[in-house]
């Protein structure tokens, strides 16, 4: 009993003794734990944007307006006179759905004539998109009880009876961007490209730190000493290694029968500085962190949470600002949002100019810190080998 005693002890000091473990087992659930927190703590989606076309322009349909604008889960991102590039203002305002209000809609009401109000709902995020269709759905369903029990009093009906007379309001649900008619079609992309910059991230943290560890960085700045060239030499194999991994993901939607549209240079080009972003963050962490387990563990740290912060399940826009900030800074955010806009919702460029920059600007940074740490490491590595 002494003796297991004494080699459980041995076991905790060798566990406190190593730094990058102590963080991880301690502070990872306590990360973990206030990030998913955070992002959830709300419970429920709010102030979600919706554009209406309000081809009627009379009272009645701005009495619907405002009665969106006084839901707490929608509001009114734009309004618009006619269908004309709907489509296209919905994607730029991000707005969940498209709320028809036809033509002559009062008049239609107060004879008596059959009527409806027609929602497009952009299905590409289900937890919004169900949010928002049943936060209209109320609405319209209200304005249409209240002027029929008022047409009811009006003919002599008492207010207790014609309360329980009314239909709800006739609407038309047009749901767009869910070409496979299941949950997969959802998720499967975002999960595929979690798990894609996942390996990516942790293959070239490897990359340099193995170097080190193994002595051989000598060896290597001994064949080329130019800090371009040797970060181009280490992230090509990985570049030319993802046309596989996009050849193989395509190949999933076939086979699941949820077929990609994908074309256009915007995508291939954003999908080229995702690669980039991903590949720089990597071999930074990599030159930073001499040893191949330490590397790993603390970039599977970084990119573990990467899918819940991402937005691509639970928007951005209901989650506390410093998170918003951290998911900024992982490349994955950018390029969800772009894949989702691109692919999904058959967008245009413009729409997503802000991820393209913002893949952009994590590629810059990570690429210019690469850089100077790796000459740094090199000037050293030269200055300790010239005093031997």
């Amino acid at each position: 009993m002494k003796n297991f005693l004494s080699l459980v002890k041995r076991e905790f000091q060798l566990f406190f003794q190593n730094k990058v473990l102590v963080m991880l087992f301690l502070g990872a659930p306590i990360l973990y734990g206030v990030l998913v927190g955070s992002v959830y703590e709300k419970g429920t989606v709010t102030h979600i944007p919706i554009v209406v076309v309000d081809e009627d322009q009379t009272p009645l349909s701005r009495q619907l307006i405002d009665m969106f604008n006084e839901n707490e889960v929608i509001y009114v991102a734009s309004i618009l006179h006619d269908n004309f590039k709907s489509r296209e203002e919905a994607l730029r305002k991000q707005a969940t759905v498209v709320v028809n209000i036809p033509k002559n809609f009062s008049s239609d009401i107060n004879y008596n004539r059959t009527t409806e109000v027609t929602m497009f709902v952009n299905t590409s995020n289900t937890v919004t998109s169900n949010y928002a269709m049943m936060a209209v759905n109320v609405c319209a369903g209200t304005l249409k009880a209240g002027i029929q029990i008022k047409a009811l009093e009006k003919k002599g009906v008492p207010s207790y009876v014609a309360s329980q007379q009314y239909e709800p309001f006739k609407t038309t649900i047009i749901k767009e961007n869910f070409r496979s008619g299941n949950y997969l079609y959802f998720m499967l992309p975002g999960v595929l490209l979690t798990v894609f910059q996942q390996v990516m991230m942790l293959g070239l943290a490897l990359s340099f730190a193995s170097e080190f560890e193994k002595g051989t960085f000598n060896e290597l700045i001994a064949k080329s000493s130019n800090v371009l060239e040797l970060l181009l030499v280490k992230i090509t194999p990985y570049l030319l290694m993802s046309v596989l991994i996009y050849a193989l993901y395509y190949g999933y939607s076939l086979w699941y029968r949820m077929p990609l549209h994908i074309e256009g240079f915007a995508f291939w080009g954003s999908s080229l500085l995702f690669l980039l972003a991903v590949g720089f963050l990597g071999i930074l962490f990599s030159i930073a962190i001499p040893n191949q387990l330490k590397a790993t563990e603390i970039l599977m740290v970084v990119a573990t949470p990467s899918f819940i912060l991402s937005g691509f399940t639970w928007p951005l826009s209901q989650m506390p600002a410093w998170v918003v900030s951290i998911a900024n800074c992982i490349p994955l955010t950018h390029y969800l949002q772009i894949f989702r806009t691109l692919v999904i919702e058959r967008g245009t460029a413009d729409m997503v100019s802000h991820s393209i920059w913002g893949l952009a600007i994590i590629a810059i940074v990570t690429f210019i810190a690469s850089v100077g740490l790796l000459q740094w490491k090199i000037s050293k590595e030269k200055k300790e080998s010239l005093a031997k």
